[in-house]
């Protein structure tokens, strides 16, 4: 309760993906237990929130689970989060000298310049979608090979009688059988073999449905379904909230590959519903810039990590070993 009341007009408190609800069910499913929770209070306000994990003898880091795609630090105005830093390396328990925000987005953390005491990293480069124009003017500005390419695939799958539908849920009843439907498209393809694809039963599930569950019973989660005939083809995991939609996850039946992009022909369904929803403002993806967001977008920025010392000395000798 503490937690929600605080993210109230923080910055980066309207992003999903800082959400008291996100982090709750990130802390439930997928925390170890060590993690901490910080904030910094000023005449009454709340002006950070934060919670951080040991990651070593000496240092902390943002908790920062791979289902997160930025680190839980709320932050409001625009000055660097160096003010706030050498507090909370006090505060934290043992010889705290090292604090790493992870995952920033510059959007809800302006990126600050390097000092005696603080060092930023690129961490990858990020695509979104601006929504301010309608879809036809968009649609029309993307490529004439992606263009032409659906089109095919939807005039091949007509003259075959496979009528194609999208499917959106929405509410907090629906969420649980769309992970396992999403779990079962996952564990079908290369993300099996690797190791990482979601199940319904696993811990990785099991946050994705807790997560959207809460998101869904104040109508801010949204999964799309597309279907080939009566076969599941693709399917995106999203979050709505401050004036975007999130694409937390995709997957797609790879067995209908070659001939056939299910997740593309789900993208432009999808990309319509959106903007033909007028509530948002972008579309976000987070994901590290791939060959085929280039053909959705020309919207990119970089992602940055950054490294708060206690002392300025430490600061150089991390930077002279990273040099060595």
């Amino acid at each position: 309760q503490q937690l929600v009341a605080a993210t109230q007009g923080v910055q980066g408190g309207g992003s999903p993906l800082l959400a008291a609800d996100f982090l709750a069910a990130a802390l439930d499913t997928l925390g170890s237990g060590d993690e901490l929770l910080a904030w910094y209070e000023e005449a009454g306000r709340t002006l950070v929130m934060t919670v951080v994990a040991p990651s070593g003898f000496g240092r902390w880091t943002t908790f920062q689970p791979s289902q997160a795609p930025v680190g839980f630090w709320l932050q409001q105005g625009d000055r660097s989060p160096e003010r706030f830093i050498p507090g909370l390396l006090r505060a934290l328990p043992g010889a705290a000298v090292v604090l790493g925000i992870t995952q920033c987005d510059p959007m809800l953390l302006p990126r600050p310049g390097d000092s005696a005491r603080a060092r930023t990293l690129d961490y990858i480069d990020t695509a979104r979608i601006s929504l301010a124009q309608g879809f036809e003017a968009y649609w029309n500005g993307r490529g004439k090979n992606l263009r032409n390419n659906l089109k095919k695939q939807r005039k091949r799958l007509q003259a075959e009688g496979c009528a194609t539908r999208l499917q959106v849920s929405r509410a907090p009843h629906e969420m649980a059988a769309a992970v396992a439907d999403y779990g079962m498209l996952e564990t079908s393809g290369w993300k099996a073999a690797a190791g990482s694809a979601v199940s319904a039963s696993d811990r990785q599930g099991r946050f994705y449905q807790a997560m959207l569950e809460a998101f869904a019973r104040r109508g801010a989660a949204r999964v799309y379904r597309y279907w080939i005939g009566e076969r599941l083809a693709a399917m995106d995991l999203c979050v709505e909230g401050g004036g975007c939609v999130v694409v937390l996850k995709t997957a797609y039946d790879e067995s209908l590959g070659g001939a056939l992009s299910p997740a593309l022909l789900m993208r432009e369904e999808a990309c319509r519903d959106i903007f033909e929803d007028g509530g948002f403002e972008r579309i976000e993806f987070y994901g590290r810039v791939m060959e085929w967001h280039l053909r959705w977008t020309d919207e990119i920025r970089t992602m940055y990590h950054l490294n708060s010392y206690r002392w300025s000395g430490l600061a150089r000798l991390h930077a002279l070993a990273k040099q060595a």
